[in-house]
């Protein structure tokens, strides 16, 4: 589900973004609602950098890291005292969909926000150790619907996390209930996750593609499904979809940015539209290649509703779960 752009495209963007009414003067800000480092830190340092050098802005892009409530008081901080600032961007990934879903921004929803457009995912996958009795994603989904308690997954993040949920979501997909009866056993990381996989303590494991990518190399870990529209490029192309083996499951993490609702609509279309010419970049191609990016760019008109209904999704597996009442 990503588009290919061209550099015609990137140009008549450029063109188009130049007649506009309103453009960014001064210093932009980037709000990463975490410390320094991770994912949402990479976003706003890695796209200030490259909108600098595209000329998108005139000044810099200033990256602010507010930490608190697992993106919540960011959030809260752009509905509540930053509702029409112009040049706000934040950094925003499934983690923040999954928060929303999940009724942890206390009196705040979806609707709260504009959403500006994905830069890119790390996908979701769902792997066996190299002897595994699992060939396929069937196999293992069969044995599910059989018995729900036969096979433990394991993931780098908590219960009810983005790791847990793309179990249930592929579970759900293949027509298994009783889903909060599947074991999912919560590790620090998913280095860790995936030596219990690997040391046969465990039966399969869910988490990012990028993650994996060390125990596939070794052939310790097989990789049974990618949770992704269509086959991923290079040297992950031969990962069968999940999709492909007749369980409709998509699990991208993706990142990309939200900005105030009540900035102005000439501010809003700007950043659409640069966030689009961002993405077509050879600069950015770069990025994503050094990154461990896989394509993910809905289109504008799309990316609002691709949101809403991601949420829509975790909050009802979150209710299945009893994680929501």
């Amino acid at each position: 589900m990503f588009i290919k752009r061209t550099l015609s495209f990137v140009a008549a963007a450029a063109v188009s973004m130049s007649a506009m009414a309103w453009q960014p003067s001064g210093k932009v800000e980037c709000l990463a609602p975490a410390d320094p480092g991770g994912g949402w830190d990479f976003t706003c340092r890695s796209v200030g950098n490259v909108m600098q050098t595209l000329g998108l802005v005139e000044g810099s892009v200033q990256t602010v890291n507010m930490a608190g409530a697992g993106g919540g008081v960011a959030y809260a901080h752009t509905v509540s005292k930053r509702a029409e600032d112009n040049k706000l961007l934040v950094a925003a990934s499934t983690a923040t969909t999954t928060r929303l879903a999940q009724k942890q921004f206390p009196g705040m929803d979806v609707e709260m926000v504009t959403w500006v457009g994905a830069l890119g995912a790390d996908y979701g996958i769902i792997a066996v150790g190299k002897d595994s009795e699992y060939q396929n994603l069937n196999d293992l989904m069969d044995a599910v619907k059989a018995n729900p308690k036969s096979v433990k997954f394991a993931g780098g993040s908590a219960r009810g996390g983005w790791d847990h949920l793309k179990v249930l979501i592929a579970a759900k997909a293949s027509g298994a209930d009783k889903l909060p009866a599947i074991p999912y056993l919560s590790y620090n990381n998913g280095g860790e996750a995936m030596t219990q996989v690997v040391g046969g303590q465990v039966d399969a494991f869910t988490g990012d593609i990028s993650e994996a990518t060390g125990f596939m190399e070794s052939g310790d870990l097989r990789v049974i499904a990618v949770l992704a529209d269509e086959r991923l490029p290079g040297k992950f192309h031969d990962i069968p979809t999940a999709k492909e083996q007749g369980i409709d499951a998509v699990g991208p993490n993706w990142r990309g940015f939200y900005m105030p609702k009540g900035a102005d609509e000439d501010a809003q279309k700007y950043w659409v539209d640069a966030v689009d010419t961002l993405y077509a970049s050879d600069e950015w191609k770069e990025v994503m290649k050094s990154n461990g990016l896989i394509p993910f760019h809905p289109p504008a008109s799309e990316f609002d509703e691709f949101v809403r209904n991601q949420v829509k999704d975790i909050e009802t597996l979150s209710r299945e779960i009893g994680l929501l009442k």
